[in-house]
């Protein structure tokens, strides 16, 4: 039956942590509530005792959407039993406990990260909402008063290709406009097909990702793990090599290729999921 709000019963489960550790960029607390857009689903998710609540501004025939996004059905405790047994893992664990990788659109989840490019996650946050408030399909005019709840869907690749570079520096993107648009004309063009990623091995779908114009092997490796759900990749961004300095090599400067094997060898077979925690861990830190 069709409904506009659902009780998602899950334990060990922040969500707060989880919506703002830096996956995603399209969720604004607004009091006791989180907003967002999920594909076509406006939602507003909260933190209850008996789990996570979740209205949404129409009526939802099927909720799977959400527990994938949210991944509720993820046994976060066979996850955390493979980390590595040491302190910085640890105080990580200790400090993000409830933390869950979220499951993403591959599309938005890598024009986010192209968009990522040295900005913090406010700026990110902001270029993201202007992108789909000009681009995107609108699909709703509730809160339309707050600027924080600007309820458009992510604009898809074909509608980003047909932009101009100058109406995507409009979106106060700079540089990372040229970068987009590259990436979304390829897409368009059927140069890579995102769905069919899938269907390869983690090393191949990492060398499928690179192909694109502006793509490294950092936001190949966030795409994989926010979106297609491979727990060995590993992202390696400014926060994470901070982290494995200190945390683990905090008496000598190891290089990038030493610290590039640790993270391959040390984390075991959710090493990705060990990342997030490390990078939110240190977030929490230095605030």
């Amino acid at each position: 039956m069709a409904a506009s709000e659902i009780l998602l019963p899950v334990t060990d489960y922040d969500l707060a942590a989880t919506l703002d550790s830096g996956q995603a960029f399209r969720w604004h607390r607004v009091k006791d509530e989180w907003h967002g857009v999920i594909g076509r689903h406006h939602v507003r998710l909260n933190q209850v005792p008996e789990g996570i609540h979740a209205r949404a501004s129409h009526l939802v025939e099927d909720w799977d959407f959400l527990h994938e996004f949210l991944q509720t059905r993820t046994d976060i405790a066979a996850v955390l039993g493979t980390f590595p047994v040491d302190k910085p893992m640890s105080d990580a664990i200790a400090a993000c406990r409830g933390l869950r990788l979220l499951r993403q659109d591959p599309w938005e989840c890598l024009a986010s990260f192209i968009l990522s490019s040295t900005k913090q996650i406010v700026q990110i946050r902001q270029i993201v909402a202007l992108l789909c408030e000009r681009f995107g399909e609108q699909l709703g005019t509730e809160g339309a008063s707050h600027p924080a709840l600007r309820i458009y869907a992510f604009p898809t690749a074909e509608r980003i290709a047909a932009a101009s570079e100058a109406e995507l520096r409009a979106c106060k993107m700079g540089f990372r406009a040229k970068g987009l648009l590259r990436a979304a004309r390829e897409i368009a063009e059927g140069r890579l097909d995102l769905e069919g990623v899938r269907k390869l091995d983690y090393a191949g779908a990492r060398t499928e990702l690179m192909k694109l114009h502006g793509v490294g092997g950092k936001i190949a490796d966030c795409v994989l793990l926010f979106a297609y759900g491979f727990d060995s990749a590993f992202p390696v961004d400014v926060w994470i090599e901070r982290a494995l300095q200190e945390l683990y090599f905090p008496r000598r400067r190891a290089s990038d290729k030493r610290l590039r094997k640790f993270a391959d060898t040390h984390f075991g077979p959710h090493a990705g999921y060990a990342q997030q925690y490390l990078f939110h861990y240190m977030r929490m830190k230095a605030k």
